[in-house]
């Protein structure tokens, strides 16, 4: 008899249980303090935590931690990259590595890991958060000196981080659609070419776009055009791509280097030189690139439609084969 009334309380408590789950504040409360082991969890059972990394180790954002006399804080004293992320796999990693040999080359710092060490961090921060699309980002900061001085000492140990984001590009109503893009002054320093966190100039110029009703800015300079606020920048005029070629006022994109080596083996003419914001505006087609937006289309630049206003048969094209490509590409 004591069993029967105990169940029939079990089962009392589980349906009042079970019915709470609807009250708005239980689910909020709920959402945020569902905890099994290490990993918090939805109302579905999905993990909602972030593994990142730092020097070395795996952990919660919340432990990873730099001191205030890092390089990287003081004077963004650092670069960083950021891998593109598809079906699971990296992209483009030897690219990104190339550039980040250069990167470190030209800020006469200290490599703190090889290639085959970054590899294997990003793989396991991939698997470790469940990223199947996206990209996980890596800093590497000159260190800490112990204290704030514009001469670095030297000997100090670099900082190196990663984390992930989920990102899905390949399938998005923008890069079926297009986006719109606003023009600004480039403000940024003399050495775009080299991969550094000080990236203010850029999120100042991407603000007034957006206020402007831009998704991303179109940066030009001495009357030329220079790229986007974080994405490389091309246009299509009678068949023909036409982008800006390499120097220190752009960064050398790897999207864009991968992209540039399709179009050679694929027979699609091109242009690299200088152009202006004018022949921007009157380009039968334009697109940007980078590793979070492969290749994005622009319909129109300061409000002008460009074409018909829609992605345009050169732009469709180069994403069928640089989506092949990346698809076989990653590891």
């Amino acid at each position: 008899m004591h069993r029967h009334s105990a169940a029939r309380n079990m089962r009392a408590t589980a349906l009042i249980f079970s019915s709470s789950l609807a009250h708005p504040v239980f689910r909020f409360i709920l959402g945020r303090l569902s905890v099994l082991g290490d990993f918090i969890l939805d109302l579905e059972g999905n993990r909602m935590s972030r593994t990142v990394f730092i020097n070395g180790r795996f952990c919660k954002p919340e432990e990873a931690t730099v001191s205030i006399f890092d390089r990287g804080l003081l004077f963004a004293d650092a670069i960083y990259e950021v891998a593109g992320v598809i079906d699971g796999k990296l992209l483009s990693f030897s690219t990104h590595m190339a550039r980040l040999e250069r990167s470190l080359g030209e800020m006469k710092m200290k490599r703190p890991m090889s290639d085959e060490e970054i590899l294997a961090t990003m793989r396991e921060m991939v698997r470790l958060n469940e990223v199947k699309e996206g990209l996980v980002y890596m800093q590497i900061t000159r260190g800490s000196d112990g204290d704030r001085d514009f001469l670095p000492k030297g000997g100090a140990e670099p900082t190196v981080f990663m984390f992930t984001q989920e990102k899905s590009a390949a399938e998005t109503r923008e890069n079926d659609e297009g986006i719109a893009i606003v023009s600004g002054p480039d403000i940024r320093w003399r050495r775009r070419d080299i991969k550094t966190v000080g990236l203010m100039g850029s999120v100042f110029a991407k603000m007034d776009a957006k206020e402007a009703g831009g998704a991303e800015v179109l940066m030009h300079e001495d009357g030329f055009v220079t790229e986007c606020g974080c994405t490389s920048f091309y246009i299509v005029k009678d068949g023909t791509l036409i982008t800006r070629p390499l120097s220190n006022d752009i960064l050398p994109g790897c999207t864009r280097k991968s992209l540039l080596a399709l179009v050679a083996e694929n027979a699609v003419a091109l242009e690299e030189r200088k152009f202006t914001l004018d022949e921007a505006r009157a380009a039968d087609e334009a697109f940007i690139t980078g590793a979070s937006t492969y290749i994005c289309p622009v319909t129109s630049i300061d409000g002008i439609t460009l074409g018909d206003g829609k992605r345009g048969p050169v732009t469709k094209r180069l994403q069928e084969i640089y989506m092949d490509y990346a698809q076989a590409d990653a590891i």
